[in-house]
């Protein structure tokens, strides 16, 4: 399938405070991102991963250095960028004195959808979650895991062309997290651009045909996980510590113990 640039970040900076509070969390990002691309975007807490998601998506407008995204200026046209992008996140606020179909067609009517296309959509979208019971319960009723299945449906549901997910996997059982992995594979080979945000590596590494990693809200390493190997024999959470200094877990995890067992 032929690609293009669809996203380009230039010299991105973000700073919260001010004077002595001040606290410069983006350093100058530069990246180049191509359609169909499956990015993982890790880093330690604190790096600057969900502040380049919320720039990306325009949840936060205050920010240095310029972005493109379908070869358009984003800060200029991200009301039409919106309609093409779909957020994901962690603990992303719901509407929960809603039902799920309340709240699809809620959407549907911001995104312009057709509604009862979007009905249909819901239905099989939740029967595959196996909730299509709980279409018409209202979600205070709803557990963790239960809110965040609805907020990746919520995020799809509009057919966006990229796709960010900030540790979208968050409350999901065993058997939802490998269907969520399985359909962002899918969606990549159809040629949707997907950035994850994610510190489970093993899920990055297989599922990724790039990472990115960003230490002190610098990026330190970018390319595939071979290449980012180089030849050794190292898992991604294995490299994750070298990179981010903390190559001395293991020590650490010792002593944590003896702390327990003091």
């Amino acid at each position: 399938m032929e690609t293009h640039e669809i996203i380009r970040i230039e010299g991105l900076s973000k700073s919260f405070g001010n004077g002595s509070d001040k606290k410069e969390v983006l350093k100058g990002i530069d990246l180049t991102i191509n359609s169909g691309s499956l990015i993982g975007y890790i880093g330690p807490n604190g790096a600057g991963k969900s502040t380049t998601v919320k720039i990306l998506c325009g949840i936060i407008s205050d920010y240095g250095g310029k972005i493109s995204m379908f070869g358009k200026d984003f800060a200029g046209n991200q009301l039409e960028m919106k309609h093409r992008i779909g957020y994901i996140p962690e603990n992303g606020k719901i509407y929960d004195s809603l039902t799920p179909m309340e709240y699809g067609l809620f959407l549907s009517d911001i995104y312009g959808l057709d509604p009862e296309k979007t009905r249909a959509k819901m239905e099989q979208f939740y029967d595959l979650f196996e909730l299509k019971s709980e279409l018409n319960n209202r979600m205070d009723t709803f557990s963790k895991g239960m809110k965040q299945k609805a907020l990746i449906i919520n995020g799809l549901l509009h057919n966006p062309d990229i796709i960010f997910l900030d540790e979208p996997l968050s409350g999901l059982d065993a058997n939802s997290v490998i269907l969520v992995k399985e359909m962002l594979i899918q969606l990549k080979n159809d040629g949707k651009t997907i950035f994850y945000c994610s510190h489970l590596m093993d899920i990055v590494e297989k599922i990724s045909d790039r990472i990115i990693l960003i230490n002190g809200g610098k990026v330190v390493a970018d390319g595939t996980f071979e290449e980012l190997k180089a030849g050794n024999n190292k898992t991604l959470e294995q490299l994750f510590s070298e990179m981010t200094g903390k190559s001395d877990n293991v020590e650490r995890s010792q002593f944590m113990r003896n702390i327990v067992k003091s």
